[in-house]
């Protein structure tokens, strides 16, 4: 019981460090942050808080003990990954809103999805993303409990609704290949599992933290 009321007090800890700085303007409402929005001190509590929560992780085992956790739909709230910094640094007067990730373990399979509308409103669009995933493979060929590998499929780009009216020959506008980056496989390792929340990290140790909606 120690154990959980640490967990459940440190996991407090780490909300209450994101939330207040998501919620500072011009941040739009909902958008997740990054690291480079934010001051060093910030960074550093975050993944110092970060760190120990994940050493309290009730489920070390997720892709075996936790699939079922996986399932649904994730708010992506913080992360210091190379492609959400590119999001929130868009041409054109345009702003990210939320970014989602829909989880369906038993096709195993997901979708990104970021919300995109211009600073003075009137358009409502999106960016997505399609993928599979499967397992890493270990040494001697053994399947990793934590360590997913990533096959990106397709890239979606569509506009919702014009000045509130919908625009469904727009929804999408343009789809293409999703490919992944050349010469590695694109992996996430989850660290950090419950009914609320998700931690994961990047091949390059990048940072996702995550809340269930």
């Amino acid at each position: 019981m120690v154990e959980v009321r640490d967990r459940l007090s440190i996991k407090q800890k780490l909300l209450e460090e994101i939330e207040p700085l998501r919620n500072e303007p011009p941040n739009p409402i909902g958008a997740p942050i990054t690291d480079l929005e934010i001051q060093p001190q910030s960074v550093s509590a975050i993944a110092a808080i970060t760190e120990e929560l994940e050493a309290l992780n009730p489920f070390p085992q997720p892709l075996l003990s936790a699939g079922n956790l996986l399932n649904g739909a994730w708010l992506l709230q913080y992360s210091t990954a190379r492609e959400i910094r590119s999001l929130k640094r868009l041409p054109l007067g345009l702003q990210v809103g939320k970014i989602y990730q829909t989880i369906d373990v038993n096709n195993a399979s997901f979708e990104n999805q970021a919300w995109v509308r211009p600073r003075w409103g009137g358009l409502l669009g999106y960016v997505k993303v399609t993928a599979t995933f499967e397992p890493a493979k270990e040494a001697e060929d053994q399947l990793s409990d934590q360590r997913i590998n990533v096959n990106f499929q397709k890239r979606f780009l569509g506009i919702k609704q014009i000045l509130g009216i919908k625009t469904n020959w727009l929804d999408p506008m343009r789809v293409v290949e999703a490919k992944s980056p050349v010469g590695r496989i694109p992996s996430l390792k989850i660290t950090y599992i419950d009914e609320t929340m998700r931690i994961g990290r990047g091949g390059d140790e990048s940072l996702f933290i995550l809340t269930r909606e």
